[in-house]
């Protein structure tokens, strides 16, 4: 989910049609939701204001444009391919999160998205996730 002009919130689950409770426990109702034309969205109607795009004709119609969306999941795409090279499933979510921050902070000064990332750093207490992580596919070969 990409709200305009605020933040991005990466959810990792099996299929679009999962994340309609989601949608509707984070989304205030009345609010303008942009979605493409498959049908899984069209539940949202019932809650909110949606307006659709229909890809195949357009990439956006009048009012209704996905491109926020699709600019972040460009950014993790681009992101395997370039960068990581493979994202394992168990570690998606945290490489979601990291593409939502530079999605999020793309258009902030590179000091000040060092200062921000240094903070969040040295505030942070160890995590159980990642330390020593290479250790432990060393164990399990």
């Amino acid at each position: 989910m990409r709200e305009r002009n605020g933040r991005t919130l990466p959810f990792i689950l099996k299929g679009e049609d999962d994340s309609l409770p989601t949608i509707q426990e984070r989304v205030e109702p009345g609010s303008t939701v942009h979605a493409d034309e498959a049908s899984v969205w069209d539940a949202l109607h019932a809650r909110f204001a949606a307006k659709r795009v229909n890809h195949s004709i357009a990439f956006k119609d009048e009012d209704a444009c996905t491109n926020q969306a699709e600019s972040y999941f460009s950014r993790l795409r681009r992101a395997e391919i370039g960068t990581h090279h493979h994202i394992s499933g168990r570690y998606l979510h945290s490489y979601a999160n990291e593409m939502a921050w530079r999605e999020d902070y793309r258009r902030a000064p590179n000091g000040m998205q060092y200062l921000i990332a240094t903070n969040a750093t040295l505030a942070h207490p160890v995590s159980r996730e990642w330390k020593g992580y290479w250790q432990r596919a060393q164990r399990a070969e």
